[in-house]
């Protein structure tokens, strides 16, 4: 007897029945999966935009979101009203291949040369670091954007950018000079004013964007900037004040030893003065008295007495000289004395 004739299925054929019911199950599941594909919950932190055939259908906020499936309905995810999402400007910095030049020490290429810098109203070099926060202002705009929100953001702070670091000079931007700091009471207030001025511009952009149908659907909120020099800027100016602060201390040295060498020289002057003043002062005393005899005898009246004096003091000057010539005083003649041999 034959399986057919027992009323028993074979092998092949229930192989064939459980297949079959198992890829209806996987239809069915694949179906509902389908069917409730666009059926999820929003959080709080986000909303969604429903499309419709790419038309703009509705904004659902918070909550248990219900939409026909694909390509009936798209569903975008967008950040909620009151969400701020920021933006670190990647632009603005140093490509990789400058950072490793930098690094390396190599001279950067005419490419990489200016990557990431930007030049300010004095012909200077500054390096900005910008995040961006903003909101999503048109649900629709955004979702219209796609991805294409983001890159068209760091376009305009770069483009803005450029132009807040070419209307001041570098002061403006950071602290470069810190001796001008206490004199310039406004370098602070214009520093601080480069943020606000940097967002109203960007936000200036997205305006006319929107005004010209081609609106990113945000609005920037707040902009931090980190600025700083390049870093061969850093260097200068390390090595100019290590060069400064030596020669202030070169000078503080030479003052120094020039005031001990004044005090020294100013101490042997008065020591040179006291010691001439009381040589002085001995000598003329010396003179006072060995001439207190002759001007003794120069105030005495009595010419007897000079003539006795004379008498009595000339014999033993005399006897001294080796040897005596008398001219008289009233002969005519001239005698002539011969100087000393050579």
């Amino acid at each position: 007897m034959t399986n057919r004739e027992t009323g028993a299925e074979g092998p092949w054929l229930q192989a064939g029945r459980i297949g079959f019911l198992a890829l209806y199950a996987a239809t069915l599941l694949a179906a509902l999966g389908w069917l409730f594909g666009n059926v999820r919950q929003v959080g709080p932190e986000s909303r969604a935009v429903v499309l419709r055939l790419g038309a703009e259908e509705r904004i659902q906020n918070a909550g248990l979101l219900l939409a026909w499936p694909q390509p009936f309905e798209q569903v975008v995810m967008l950040p909620s009203a009151g969400r701020v999402s920021e933006r670190r400007v990647e632009l603005l910095l140093r490509s990789a291949l400058a950072q490793k030049s930098d690094k390396d020490g190599t001279l950067a290429s005419d490419a990489t040369a200016g990557s990431g810098y930007l030049l300010t109203g004095d012909a200077g070099a500054v390096q900005l670091d910008v995040r961006v926060f903003y909101q999503v202002t048109d649900p629709y705009a955004f979702a219209r954007q796609g991805n294409h929100v983001e890159p068209a953001l760091d376009r305009l702070v770069e483009r803005n950018a450029v132009q807040v670091c070419a209307s001041r000079d570098m002061d403006a931007i950071l602290v470069a000079r810190p001796e001008l700091v206490g004199a310039d009471a406004q370098a602070a207030e214009r520093r601080e004013r480069l943020r606000g001025d940097l967002q109203q511009g960007i936000n200036t952009s997205l305006g006319r964007l929107q005004a010209a149908g081609a609106g990113l659907g945000i609005e920037v909120t707040r902009v931090d900037i980190q600025s700083s020099l390049p870093w061969s800027a850093v260097s200068a100016f390390n090595g100019v004040l290590t060069a400064s602060q030596q020669a202030e201390q070169a000078v503080a040295r030479a003052r120094n030893d020039a005031a001990q060498r004044l005090q020294q020289a100013t101490q042997a002057a008065d020591r040179t003065v006291q010691v001439a003043q009381a040589e002085a002062r001995e000598r003329l005393a010396r003179a006072h008295a060995d001439t207190a005899t002759i001007v003794a005898l120069s105030q005495e009246h009595d010419p007897q007495l000079l003539q006795r004096l004379y008498r009595e003091r000339i014999p033993a000057i005399l006897a001294r000289a080796g040897a005596v010539t008398t001219v008289d005083n009233q002969d005519a003649g001239h005698m002539i004395l011969q100087g000393p041999k050579p």
